[in-house]
């Protein structure tokens, strides 16, 4: 898979990065643009550039270092995309630099239509937000409420699979593995868990917080394609917070000033989205299929999920019965206490990243390899 490194950013993340004698130890970004050939609806046959953020030691990444087993690759979830959701570089709420700082190489990928991957032409088109969500953008980009110019998904689960396996086979190739771990986050539990469903051979092990299971979806995906009247969703500052206070449930559950990064982070992701309307990040509408009951009791790589014992968005009771369903014999699922939908943002994200470290490095959380356990609480 052809690619090239489309930018390199040497400066130390001196919030994350580990104590060490000399600057080689210390973590740098390096940004990766994969080029494959889209399955996306609204680009198929066409060449999309996916982006792929890497955070590394220095001196394994500049050496061109092998990791063994210690690469990881996170996916993220429907609306936020990865560099945003995973490397917050306020104070240590990276979790992409605690990983790297603990001696893996870590990568984040944005799907088609995401972040600084290539977005479908249609999503430059406010007519392609569903009508009720188009308000804001009258009269500054549209006159009046208009209909939709594209009427199909603009990516689907299947294309999501393609831009992963796309990565996926860079990094392999990067860094001569052959498997690399998988992180997903909401969306990305399907995205994820489907891809190792179908591609045992390439993942070592899965860690999903906050997996969009759904045990009686489809396997296939819909022939034909749903149509829409709204291919693409929209988010405002307001509309995140909103959705994120509804899932407050303990003091100091989280910080204005982590809220605050990572909305800043969503906006100068979606450069074009930052200035329609208020400030919105862009995302797909994507038909989800592959990730039910009949595949996940099939599947036998080792999966540490994590549920946010306040998540309104996948309730923990949805997890549960993820773990009840997987026919993976190391399998561990963890009730976090005083965690929303966004725990990797929140109070209890030091407990969410030593146990996805712990499950990384020995196929662990607390010495089980398999159970529930109740973190933070």
């Amino acid at each position: 898979m052809p690619f090239h490194r489309a930018g390199f950013l040497a400066a130390a993340l001196a919030f994350a990065a580990p104590a060490a004698a000399d600057d080689g130890a210390r973590l740098i970004t390096l940004d990766h643009y994969v080029r494959t050939k889209s399955t996306a609806p609204a680009m198929a046959g066409g060449e999309a550039e996916i982006y792929l953020r890497e955070v590394v030691a220095a001196n394994t990444a500049l050496r061109g270092g092998t990791f063994t087993d210690r690469v990881v690759l996170f996916v993220h979830g429907a609306g936020t995309p990865a560099e945003v959701a995973f490397d917050t570089r306020t104070k240590d709420y990276s979790w992409m630099a605690f990983l790297a700082g603990a001696g893996f190489d870590v990568f984040a990928v944005d799907m088609t239509g995401y972040g600084r991957s290539t977005r479908p032409p249609p999503m430059s088109n406010p007519c392609n937000f569903p009508k009720a969500q188009q308000g804001p953008f009258i009269p500054s980009q549209i006159p009046a409420p208009c209909n939709a110019t594209w009427d199909k998904p603009l990516t689907t689960m299947g294309s999501d699979w393609n831009d992963i396996g796309a990565s996926v086979d860079h990094v392999r190739a990067l860094r001569h593995v052959d498997k690399v771990a998988l992180v997903g986050w909401s969306q990305g539990g399907p995205r994820t868990a489907g891809y190792a469903a179908r591609n045992p051979a390439k993942v070592s092990r899965l860690v999903v917080l906050a997996p969009a299971y759904n045990r009686g979806g489809p396997t296939d995906a819909p022939n034909p394609l749903p149509q829409s009247a709204g291919s693409m969703t929209t988010q405002s500052r307001a509309e995140f917070d909103a959705n994120w206070d509804r899932q407050v449930g303990c003091a100091g559950q989280y910080e204005a000033e982590v809220s605050d990064r990572v909305w800043r982070d969503m906006l100068a992701s979606d450069p074009i989205g930052a200035t329609w309307g208020p400030g919105v990040r862009r995302a797909p509408q994507v038909p989800t299929w592959g990730f039910n009951q009949a595949v996940a009791a099939k599947m036998q790589t080792p999966f540490l999920m994590i549920a946010g014992a306040h998540d309104k968005q996948v309730p923990p009771d949805r997890v549960r019965e993820l773990y009840a369903d997987l026919g993976a014999k190391q399998k561990v699922f963890i009730d976090l206490a005083c965690s929303s939908h966004n725990a990797m943002w929140e109070k209890n994200h030091m407990t969410l990243f030593r146990a996805s470290l712990e499950w990384l490095r020995s196929g662990t959380v607390e010495g089980k390899t398999d159970g529930e356990l109740r973190l933070g609480y």
